[in-house]
């Protein structure tokens, strides 16, 4: 039975995770990073990025890499399945740094943080047996088993294992809940071109939205909510259930050029699941940390995605996260302790506060969200969506409030002034 001691363990190898050891990396701290899967997962096809994350990942010094492959979409066409009538939002100049909002590939931005990282960063096929403390201190080394008869020792553990995690199982949060709604998605080909501008088409009707938006010149991004819970579970898995029912229960009512998309479909990147949030006030009020351990992304925040900030405020946590260690880092000059004066428990508790305050409002907007655009019927429901969401929220408040925000820089920790690399002792 193999043991092996790290200073900062990351459970999970997705936007979180591997933002958060990017992070730390530009830092000066190299951590261990467990991924159940046996490679990068490219599930959910592509991500909607506004201009929040692209602060974030300018913070960690990727953005041009992938701002110089995908272009900013310009417009949003909003579609009334009842009345026909279309309304346009310009998307266009919607951030102060320029990046504007885009769509990229799940994947591209996985392997573009990975490759930041040292071939022997991220341990695939890691899948976590249980987790303990050593003594009963809530500083103490987290001890981790896995599958194998592995033990990892940490002294830092941060969960960014998803929706499901295990660490947050260990602090204490509430499971997930089911918002009573799924979402399927998929990625639709188009090997000679489809000649679509970079513009996001919506549409939407009582209890159902769909929409897509291209990729670049020969990929679309398509995807449909609805309020239909019960059924994600019978579909998630199995592409071709998931293709054949979007195109006979849902496309019949929306532009045939949908079913066109969603028929040129990757089966490898269809997907379906219900929708999860967290109970605003477990993440506000819940333990997102005790003592050397703590959550990011999903594990912390989990969200239904009608903001489009799931992705975003992963990237964000990273950064915040990075920023309050990097700054106790220049503080101590290089050594954080575990225990006493100046210990990276109280950068985690910072982290936490910080972060709490943002993400708790975020949970409890995008549910909003979703309620509104995905609503009944009656006439004052549809002037939620259409009059005040569509036209002034997505143009207005939410550029300013929630896509606009900057969740700051990381720390300049200049090795040449400390007496040895960074290190937790």
């Amino acid at each position: 039975m193999e043991t092996v001691e790290k200073d900062v363990v990351i459970i999970g190898a997705g936007i979180a995770g591997l933002a958060t050891a990017l992070a730390l990396k530009r830092l000066g701290i190299k951590p261990l990073v467990l991924e159940k899967s046996d490679g990068l997962r490219g599930t959910g096809a592509a991500i909607n990025f506004a201009p929040n994350a692209w602060l974030a990942l300018d913070a960690l010094g990727v953005s041009h890499k992938l701002a110089s492959i995908y272009d900013p979409v310009k417009r949003l066409f909003v579609t009334n399945l009842r009345t026909g009538a279309t309304q346009e939002t310009s998307l266009a100049g919607k951030s102060e740094n320029g990046s504007g909002i885009r769509y990229i590939h799940r994947k591209k931005l996985l392997e573009t943080l990975a490759d930041e990282l040292p071939n022997d960063t991220i341990h695939f096929s890691s899948k976590i047996a249980a987790i303990n403390s050593e003594t009963h201190d809530a500083l103490s080394p987290v001890i981790i088993h896995l599958a194998d008869g592995t033990i990892v020792k940490a002294k830092v553990l941060i969960g960014c294992d998803g929706i499901h995690s295990t660490v947050a199982r260990w602090l204490g949060l509430s499971e997930p809940l089911n918002a009573g709604r799924s979402a399927g998605l998929g990625l639709a080909v188009f090997p000679e071109g489809h000649g679509l501008n970079k513009e996001v088409r919506l549409f939407v009707d009582a209890g159902m939205r769909a929409g897509y938006v291209p990729l670049n010149d020969k990929e679309i991004y398509w995807f449909l909510v609805c309020n239909c819970s019960a059924e994600g579970e019978n579909k998630a898995g199995n592409p071709e259930l998931i293709q054949k029912e979007v195109l006979e229960k849902y496309a019949k009512v929306l532009p045939p050029f949908y079913s066109v998309i969603v028929r040129r479909s990757d089966a490898s990147t269809l997907h379906w699941a219900p929708l999860m949030f967290r109970h605003p006030w477990n993440v506000f009020f819940g333990n997102l940390s005790k003592g050397n351990v703590t959550v990011a992304g999903d594990a912390m925040h989990p969200m239904t995605p009608d903001l489009g900030q799931g992705g975003c405020q992963a990237l964000e946590d990273a950064v915040v996260l990075g920023r309050h260690i990097g700054n106790l880092l220049i503080k101590t000059k290089g050594h954080i302790a575990t225990t006493g004066d100046n210990n990276v428990a109280q950068a985690i508790d910072g982290y936490v506060k910080e972060r709490k305050w943002r993400v708790t409002g975020l949970v409890i907007g995008s549910y909003l969200s979703g309620w509104v655009q995905d609503g009944g019927s009656n006439w004052w429901m549809r002037f939620l969506r259409d009059v005040i969401f569509y036209r002034f929220l997505v143009g207005g408040v939410l550029g300013n409030k929630v896509t606009g925000y900057d969740c700051g820089k990381l720390p300049d920790v200049s090795l040449g002034e400390m007496d040895n690399p960074c290190k937790i002792d």
